[in-house]
């Protein structure tokens, strides 16, 4: 039996940094092309989710959440221990990653979270009005 996993369709950009990451032998990771944050969203019930990957990261010192005009901001710094170290493979120093939320959301509610070196943070969505509204027509020449 065969397990087919559903993929989310990705951006012309997504899709060549994939295609890059397959052809680069020591990956993109090792020359900084990829991004700090590694993120999905996605929509549970009545509510937009964005999780982030931080690990080693201290949510109350070293990352700041902010939403300004509907663009939702994840900015931080993982900080390096000097250490004598053989192999350095870990990314240290200032990240920032910017989303725009979906229309209808209300920002004012956001809650984020940590736990296990991933960042949590949900948007409320605003409800839908699915009931039917009868609209009088007036009359302009009375």
């Amino acid at each position: 039996m065969t397990t087919a996993v559903a993929r989310r369709p990705q951006t012309p950009f997504a899709e060549l940094i994939d295609w890059i990451e397959s052809e680069v032998p020591f990956g993109l990771k090792r020359i900084g092309l990829t991004p700090a944050v590694a993120m999905e969203d996605f929509v549970d019930g009545d509510t937009y989710v964005l999780r982030a990957e931080l690990p080693g990261i201290d949510p109350s010192k070293d990352v700041t959440v902010t939403v300004d005009d509907g663009v939702l901001t994840i900015r931080g710094e993982r900080q390096e221990i000097k250490r004598d170290k053989r192999i350095q493979e870990f990314q240290y120093g200032s990240f920032s990653r910017s989303i725009r939320v979906p229309a209808g959301t209300r920002t004012e509610d956001i809650e984020a979270s940590y736990r296990d070196g991933i960042l949590d943070v949900r948007v409320p969505m605003a409800q839908k009005d699915s009931t039917a509204h009868v609209i009088e027509v007036k009359r302009a020449d009375d």
